[in-house]
């Protein structure tokens, strides 16, 4: 049986423990292309979309930027089987 965590056990920061939940993800999609940029000390990513004919990369900006827009897609059959 597991016990409850109470809020003296915890130490992390007080904002992560509010909320306990994940945040958000972009869908896997494979019309996407994720590029690294070369940053010190943080990772940083450009997306382009290669939706319909994979030919001409429209750029979305980075992760945070693109998230919305790629979540938002309607386009049919683009994203992986086990993200429908």
């Amino acid at each position: 049986m597991a016990l409850p965590v109470t809020p003296a056990a915890h130490t992390g920061p007080p904002e992560a423990d509010a909320t306990h939940l994940a945040p958000h993800r972009i869908r896997r999609c494979t019309f996407r292309r994720l590029i690294s940029l070369e940053r010190p000390k943080e990772r940083v990513y450009e997306v382009e979309c290669l939706y319909p004919d994979r030919r001409l990369p429209i750029p979305l900006g980075d992760l945070d930027s693109a998230m919305p827009i790629c979540n938002a897609c309607t386009a049919p059959h683009i994203f992986r089987a086990d993200e429908d």
